[in-house]
C-alpha cells in the first residue's frame, strides 16, 4: 500500500470510489482522460485483485456490456479461450420436456458474434483481474489496498471519509460500489428494501458426455430451481438453488456422490457429470436503495441494485449504472468547463435515469422468482400457461431475444 503523493489542500481527489469491485474499477476505468483526479479504496491486498480467485459465478454479459468493456480496453485483456458464445436460451417448468426457446434474430452461426450469440459467458475472476490490469495499466487512477473504512459523510460542499488508521480524506464525490450490503450506503443514511429469498444458490462447473448445444437452460423444477450456463460443449456450470439446509448437505457430499446426485437433478439432461471445480454457494438477497444519491454521493454496482440472477442482468446493471454516471460526469464538464462531478444537479439527473433503467426489471424479476419457485398448483399451472403462450407467439420470443442481446 503506497500513500505518497496524497494532496494536501481542501480537496484529497474529486471523485472518491470505494470498493475495487468491478463495478469500482469499472467507474475508474470510465473516467480515464476526463481530467479528474480518482482514487480507490479497497480491503483486500494488492495481490488479491490481481489474481482475484475463481469464485464459481459466471457472468453473463449482453453485447451493450461487450461493447463497454471494449471501449474501456478491457474486453481485450480476456483470454479469448474464456469466452464462451450462448446460442439461444431455454425456460423449462416443471417435468415438461420442452419449453421455451429463446434464439437471436440472426440464427445460430458457430462462435461467439452479435448476430448470431445471444450474449457471452465469462468468469467474474476473471473479469475482476482485467479491470484491475486496465486501471492499474493507465496509471492515473491511484488505487490504495488494505484500506478499512471507519467513517463516512457528505454536506452540501465535500465528501469526507475516515480510515480506520485515522486518515481523513476529501472528495467533491463519494462513489459506494462496496456489495449490496454497503457499509458505505448505510452510513449516508440511504434506506434499503431487501428481499430475502430464503434459499442458497449453489454454483460449480461440471463437465459432462452430452453436449449441451451451447443452450443456457433455465428450469423451474418442482421444489428446485436449476440453471445450466453452458462453457464450450461439453462442460456446463450448474447453478442450483435450494433451501440452505439442502445445499449444505449437498456441498458435504464425496465427489462421486454428488456427481450422482446432481445426474439425477438434472434428469441425465447432460449425461455423466464430472466436477471440474469447488462448489460455492451464495444466499439469495436482493437490494434496493430508496435512493441511489445523497449529497456529494452516488451508488454502483451492487451497492445501487442487487439483482436476482435468475435474469442474470446483475453485473450488466451494474456496467451501465457506472456508464450512465460517468457520461453525465463527462457531458458536465464538456459543457461547463471544469465541471464538478458531486453537483446535485447532476446527481439528481443520474438518480432519475438509473431508477428509469432498473426498477421495472428489479420488480418483475422478483415476480418471475416468486411465480416460478412456488410450488403451489395455481402457480403451477399459471407459469405452465405462460410459458405455453410464450412458446406458441413468435413475437414474444423475439422481443425476449432483443432485450437479451441489447439491454443493459
Amino acid at each position: 500500500m503506497h500513500w505518497d503523493g496524497w494532496v494536501s489542500a481542501v480537496f484529497d481527489c474529486d471523485i472518491l470510489i470505494i470498493g475495487a469491485g468491478p463495478a469500482g474499477l469499472s467507474f475508474a476505468a470510465s473516467m480515464r482522460g476526463s481530467g479528474l483526479s480518482v482514487v480507490v479504496l479497497e480491503r483486500l491486498s494488492e495481490a488479491a485483485l490481481a489474481e482475484a480467485p475463481y469464485d464459481g459465478r459466471e457472468i453473463a454479459l449482453t453485447w451493450r456490456s461487450v461493447r463497454m468493456l471494449r471501449n474501456m480496453g478491457t474486453w481485450q485483456r480476456l483470454p479469448a479461450q474464456e469466452l464462451f458464445g450462448i446460442r439461444k436460451a431455454r425456460v423449462l417448468n416443471g417435468l415438461m420436456s420442452a419449453g421455451l426457446d429463446i434464439a437471436p434474430r440472426g440464427g445460430a452461426a458457430e462462435g461467439a458474434d452479435e448476430d448470431a450469440d445471444l450474449g457471452i459467458l465469462v468468469s467474474n475472476h476473471l473479469l475482476r483481474r482485467a479491470l484491475y490490469e486496465t486501471v492499474r495499466a493507465d496509471g492515473t487512477t491511484r488505487l490504495h489496498t488494505e484500506c478499512v473504512v471507519q467513517a463516512a459523510a457528505t454536506d452540501a460542499q465535500c465528501a469526507t471519509v475516515t480510515l480506520q488508521d485515522g486518515r481523513v480524506l476529501r472528495a467533491k464525490l463519494l462513489v459506494a460500489a462496496d456489495s449490496r450490503f454497503s457499509a458505505t450506503r448505510r452510513a449516508l443514511g440511504i434506506p434499503a428494501r431487501h428481499q430475502d429469498f430464503g434459499k442458497t444458490m449453489m454454483v460449480c462447473r461440471m463437465q459432462h458426455a452430452l453436449s449441451n448445444e451451447r443452450v443456457a437452460c433455465e428450469w423451474f423444477g418442482h421444489h428446485q430451481t436449476l440453471a445450466i450456463l453452458p462453457l464450450g460443449e461439453h462442460q456446463s456450470s450448474l447453478v442450483l438453488t435450494l433451501p440452505h439446509a439442502q445445499i449444505e448437505r449437498l456441498q458435504g457430499l464425496e465427489t462421486a456422490a454428488f456427481e450422482r446426485e446432481m445426474r439425477e437433478r438434472s434428469r441425465n439432461r447432460l449425461g455423466a457429470l464430472t466436477l471440474k471445480s469447488e462448489r460455492f454457494a451464495y444466499p439469495l438477497v436482493a437490494v434496493y436503495p430508496q435512493r441511489f444519491i445523497a449529497p456529494r454521493f452516488a451508488t454502483i454496482g451492487d451497492a445501487a441494485v442487487g439483482m436476482h440472477p435468475v435474469t442474470a442482468h446483475g453485473f450488466n446493471l451494474g456496467l451501465a449504472g457506472q456508464d450512465t454516471l460517468a457520461r453525465l460526469i463527462r457531458r458536465g464538464r464538456d459543457r461547463r468547463g471544469p465541471g464538478d462531478p458531486g453537483s446535485a444537479s447532476l446527481l439528481r439527473a443520474f438518480d432519475a435515469e438509473h431508477r428509469f433503467a432498473t426498477r421495472p426489471l428489479y420488480l418483475a424479476t422478483n415476480a418471475i422468482v416468486r411465480l416460478y419457485t412456488d410450488d403451489s398448483l395455481p402457480a403451477r399451472v399459471a407459469r405452465g400457461a405462460l410459458l405455453g403462450l410464450a412458446s406458441r407467439v413468435p413475437q414474444v420470443s423475439a422481443q425476449l431475444a432483443r432485450a437479451l442481446q441489447q439491454a443493459s
